[in-house]
């Protein structure tokens, strides 16, 4: 399937040089800009470097920046869109697990500040997110799985129809079945976007969607500073937060006995880590500076159970490492 596309001399398209036959076989016609998409080029110089092209580009107040990429693109994309000329439209198109149903919709842009994760951006919401499902079938397996971690977190947010046990079936079979994940692709996304309308700038409820991030970061935090074997992808370091995530919630009596442990089986299942992957007393500066942070407290989600979360400040995550 190509593309839909307006006859337009307005449209320009950055994306991931990894998609780059992707983008060749769907835009054809449009000025385009190949960028490397990964963590330690997820920089303000990146975003810089958009601009200018754009500006090379002759791209005026009326531009449309297509966003083809992962989650890394799209948030890259999405904050030079933001910032060029006072802000133009940019339109996404997700070609990862991980940003169908998490990066690429709900309106968060933004790069890395060091080795802190999406400290420098804004909230600006794309014109529009087109999903391209057969995409998912050329991921590599590792890639896929990242994103996995992410299509498990929405649904312990909310599993309505079962979709989290559903999820474990698709994801921990030996051959994923994409035609029974396209639907759980498109509820995820769903979800996501029914929460961002009823907070837009998390204020309050959006904050669900950070099940996980807390650790998350901070393990991304340490790997960019420390030399370590096999760095976990960001929806690895997700699955990791999660179980931690439900551990404290059983430790604070939110959750019941048990809930960690079946989250962790399951993630097992699923080819997810569930192991912090670094000592936990080296990260506790990282999460003090978190997003989420403020006044000294944590908002942190916990969960209650699979389908319902909370969100309680915590003063002292350390008393919660093991």
């Amino acid at each position: 399937m190509k593309a839909s596309t307006k006859s337009s001399k307005s449209i320009y398209v950055i994306y991931d040089r990894n998609v780059e036959s992707f983008v060749l076989a769907q835009f054809p016609d449009y000025p385009r800009l190949a960028i490397i998409a990964d963590e330690d080029h997820k920089t303000i110089d990146t975003v810089l470097d958009i601009c200018r092209w754009l500006l090379e580009q002759g791209a005026d107040r009326k531009a449309i920046c297509y966003a083809v990429g992962g989650g890394v693109t799209t948030d890259m994309v999405g904050f030079a869109a933001s910032i060029y000329k006072r802000g133009v439209k940019y339109v996404n198109y997700p070609t990862t697990l991980l940003s169908q149903v998490d990066a690429g919709i709900g309106g968060k842009t933004g790069v890395n500040l060091d080795a802190y994760k999406n400290m420098i951006g804004v909230t600006k919401f794309p014109a529009d997110t087109r999903i391209f499902p057969e995409v998912l079938k050329t991921l590599p397996e590792r890639e896929f799985r990242s994103g996995a971690a992410e299509l498990l977190k929405t649904f312990i947010i909310e599993n309505k129809s079962g979709n989290y046990e559903k999820a474990v079936a698709v994801l921990s079979a030996e051959t994923i079945d994409f035609k029974a994940l396209e639907p759980l692709v498109k509820a995820a996304g769903k979800i996501k976007e029914k929460i961002v309308e009823k907070d837009p700038f998390e204020a309050d409820l959006r904050r669900v969607l950070n099940l996980g991030h807390t650790y998350a970061h901070a393990i991304e935090w340490y790997q960019h500073t420390h030399e370590t074997l096999a760095p976990l992808s960001h929806g690895e370091a997700v699955a990791v937060g999660i179980i931690k995530a439900a551990k404290i919630s059983e430790a604070l009596g939110v959750a019941k006995p048990g809930l960690s442990a079946k989250l962790a089986e399951d993630f097992k299942a699923c080819h997810l880590p569930v192991d912090m992957p670094c000592p936990e007393e080296e990260i506790q500066e990282a999460m003090k500076k978190d997003k989420k942070a403020e006044g000294g407290a944590i908002n942190f989600v916990l969960i209650k159970k699979i389908g319902k979360v909370t969100i309680q400040e915590i003063h002292d995550l350390h008393k919660y490492s093991e």
